[in-house]
Parts: structure tokens; C-alpha cells; sequence
């Protein structure tokens, strides 16, 4: 979690993911995931929140929130290019080594949401 949350010191949003965790109450990896999925999601094409809620499970209100808490659209394109430049941050999210974190994102989501 220590090379998401200098990309989110980086991109100036003042939020670390044990912060945003606990904001949205989410287990910390969870958070990791939706920022990445966010960061992930703002260099394709369609809605940002649509597209990562559709990656993580969480819904798409959720994720406009997540947009706003770590410093809006200006802040989540700063972090996704640093995403880009470290490859390294998707590739610690694929726990199954497959080449796609998506499987592993909504794998998480769906134990995430059996436990409430």
C-alpha cells in the first residue's frame, strides 16, 4: 500500500488509503483497489465512477465520493499517470497472476459484501 499511498501524496490530495478506508468504511485493501480501479478506469473511455464501480463492486455513488475525497478529477488524472508509470501497482493488485486485476477486484468486492 506504501507506493499507492505516495502516488496519492503525489497527486496532492492530503489522503492516505488507511484514511479513505476509513471514511468509506472499507477494509484498507479494498480502498487500494478502488483507487487503482479509479486510476485505471479515468484513462478509458466512459464514466470514471461507472467504470471503476463496475471493476470493484462498490457502487457508482461511492465512487464519485471517492473521486471528490482524494482531490477530484484534476488529483485522479495525476493518478493514473503515475499508475501508468509504475506498473508495478497493477501488477501487486493481479494475486493471480492472469495479466487482468478485474477478476481479483471483483473477487475481493464480493467477499468484501458477503461479510456485511
Amino acid at each position: 500500500m506504501a507506493l499507492l499511498d505516495a502516488i496519492l501524496g503525489q497527486a496532492g490530495s492530503g489522503t492516505d488509503l488507511a484514511g479513505l478506508a476509513g471514511r468509506f468504511g472499507l477494509d484498507p485493501v479494498m480502498a487500494q483497489k478502488a483507487v487503482a480501479a479509479l486510476g485505471q478506469s479515468h484513462e478509458q473511455p466512459g464514466d470514471t465512477a461507472a467504470l471503476a464501480a463496475d471493476k470493484t463492486g462498490l457502487d457508482t455513488g461511492t465512487m464519485q465520493q471517492m473521486i471528490a475525497a482524494i482531490g477530484g478529477e484534476g488529483a485522479l488524472g495525476q493518478i493514473a499517470q503515475q499508475i501508468t508509470a509504475n506498473p508495478q501497482v497493477m501488477q501487486m493488485l493481479d494475486r493471480d497472476g492472469d495479466g487482468s486485476v478485474i477478476d481479483d477486484i471483483a473477487g475481493m468486492a464480493s467477499g468484501f459484501f458477503a461479510r456485511k
